[in-house]
């Protein structure tokens, strides 16, 4: 009977710090925050359709209002193939482009509330073989960090890089800091990932930390968000890809690999294999090793949760300001120089990306989505957040998540019954 609680103890030395920090949001019943319980079935409903179409595995849905949450639910399978597993609320997904957002863009923001940058910097002030705009008559316009954030710099939406690369953030910057300019920095939208690796360069050389290491001390762990982390990763001498360093909420002794049983898989790797804990986007995964500012953020419905209402309370949550509220309000607000593309510092309000809005809600509301088929709305009017995560290309890329995006935003607008 000693030995058996002396295990016991044990185990509760391990998990109380994670309980300790852990800081998701209180839910409750929809009506307690406005909303109709009822109207919220619609959402279920396309969810379950979509699943039932073969369009998504499955699904898990988040809102938030209020500060609380309002419907937490999960739906159908995170995995099809070559085992099933359900969904259930705490997977973690890959969440793809909208790393961009979560992290890349708030960084540079705090760096820039700290008095390190200025959005209309030269990116060229902190990468100096960055080349800026030429003309054809050889005159130059400088493009700055408020371009990289808007996608109004002119650069490419992307690149691909060999299949038997191995990670060299070195190279990848150096290809960004020399390659074509298809625009004048400022005068057309182009959604670009280079954008926000070229962020993520400016981040860490002004910081001196990893962009993984940066977001984490000055956002994730501030906020308790325990289950949202970057995943490094590199071929070994084999050529086989491998993580090189166990996620955050991983047991330090977990040589087996048990972090992974709740994370969603993605594409098929091998005859019997899928990418599971690695960042499905070639460029972050092939050339920036799982750290990349355009991609490879892991997370779940309920740690956004929290971001989601700390952004919606002036950038500060459990008596902890993160963002200053100016700064979160910087975060929505489309700057005087784009607003014909209608893209934030970061965040998308009305460019063709955000059709995931859906129609009722606000005029101020902005989002951002990831290619594996995550999605965040959030609007400031109705105090509202949509999460809605779909690991969409498990097992192929493409799927069917920009109509049900859209749907299911128009659901829960639609259950808001207080205004």
């Amino acid at each position: 009977m000693r030995s058996i609680w002396k295990y016991l103890f044990a185990a509760l030395f391990i998990v109380l710090p994670f309980i300790g920090n852990a800081q998701h949001l209180p839910i409750v019943r929809p009506e307690k925050v406005g909303m109709d319980s009822q109207r919220l079935l619609r959402a279920d409903s396309a969810i379950e359709d979509a699943i039932k179409k073969g369009n998504i595995p499955g699904a898990v849905l988040a809102v938030v209002r209020h500060g609380k949450m309002a419907y937490l639910k999960a739906y159908g399978n995170r995995q099809t193939w070559p085992v099933t597993r359900e969904m259930t609320t705490n997977t973690i997904f890959d969440m793809a482009s909208c790393s961009k957002a979560m992290s890349t863009a708030i960084s540079t923001l705090i760096l820039c509330e700290q008095g390190h940058l200025r959005l209309l910097d030269a990116v060229n002030q902190y990468i100096p073989d960055f080349e800026d705009w030429r003309d054809e008559n050889g005159e130059t316009t400088t493009i700055r960090i408020q371009h990289l954030l808007t996608h109004t710099s002119g650069l490419p939406a992307y690149f691909s890089p060999a299949a038997d690369a191995v990670p060299n953030p070195d190279a990848a910057i150096d290809r960004i800091s020399h390659m074509k300019r298809l625009s004048e920095p400022g005068t057309a939208f182009r959604y670009s990932c280079l954008n926000f690796i070229t962020l993520q360069r400016i981040v860490e050389t002004i910081s001196g930390m990893s962009l993984r290491d940066f977001s984490r001390s000055h956002i994730f762990a501030p906020l308790g968000m325990n289950h949202t982390d970057y995943l490094p990763c590199a071929p070994d001498a084999s050529g086989v890809w491998r993580n090189t360093s166990l996620p955050c909420w991983a047991d330090p002794q977990d040589t087996a690999g048990k972090w992974r049983e709740f994370v969603a898989p993605t594409s098929k790797q091998t005859a019997d294999s899928v990418l599971c804990g690695m960042v499905h986007d070639p460029l972050a995964r092939l050339l920036n090793g799982g750290i990349s500012g355009n991609a490879g953020l892991f997370s779940t419905a309920e740690d956004i949760a929290v971001l989601c209402a700390m952004l919606q309370n002036n950038g500060a949550w459990n008596r902890k300001q993160i963002i200053s509220p100016l700064t979160a309000r910087l975060l929505r607000t489309v700057p005087r120089f784009a607003e014909q593309f209608g893209r934030t510092y970061g965040w998308d309000c009305y460019s063709a990306y955000a059709s995931c809005n859906g129609d009722l809600f606000s005029p101020e509301t902005y989002s951002h989505t990831g290619f594996t088929g995550t999605g965040i709305v959030i609007d400031p009017a109705t105090d509202c957040s949509v999460i809605l995560l779909t690991n969409v290309v498990h097992l192929e890329d493409g799927g069917g998540t920009v109509r049900l995006r859209s749907i299911v935003s128009n659901a829960v607008a639609a259950s808001i019954i207080d205004r």
